[in-house]
């Protein structure tokens, strides 16, 4: 599976094949849990007290850009008529993604420091 692959289907950052989250995005019983072990390489994901904290950034970097990304479509389709309506608009398409956004930035900072393993591509 390839990096990208792996990111945007929340696997783990070294095997890529085992969940990083304990369910669902959109499970909101389970919101954005992160399991203590991968479930097939058994690589630890509690680095250190607050690891995930620092995947605030990339969440509010994910969220800029979703947001940059939706006034752009709402300009080339004409649709942007003023101030307010865009705001709502993107506010709306940004709660509706925020359990992935979360999701996704802690996947993606994970990345930052957890490596992959070819002896685990099998």
């Amino acid at each position: 599976m390839s990096r990208l692959k792996s990111i945007l289907f929340l696997k783990c950052p070294r095997c890529r094949k085992g969940d990083l989250l304990k369910s669902k995005p959109y499970h909101l019983s389970q919101f954005n849990k992160v399991n203590k072990n991968c479930p097939n390489c058994e690589l630890n994901f509690n680095i250190e007290p607050g690891f995930f904290f620092g995947s605030m950034y990339v969440s509010y970097g994910i969220g800029v850009g979703i947001g940059i990304a939706v006034f752009i479509v709402l300009l080339s389709l004409g649709i942007s008529g003023n101030l307010v309506t865009n705001f709502i608009v993107i506010s709306i398409i940004l709660i509706l993604l925020m359990p992935y956004i979360n999701a996704l930035s802690k996947v993606i900072w994970a990345n930052f420091f957890l490596k992959f393993d070819t002896k685990y591509d099998q």
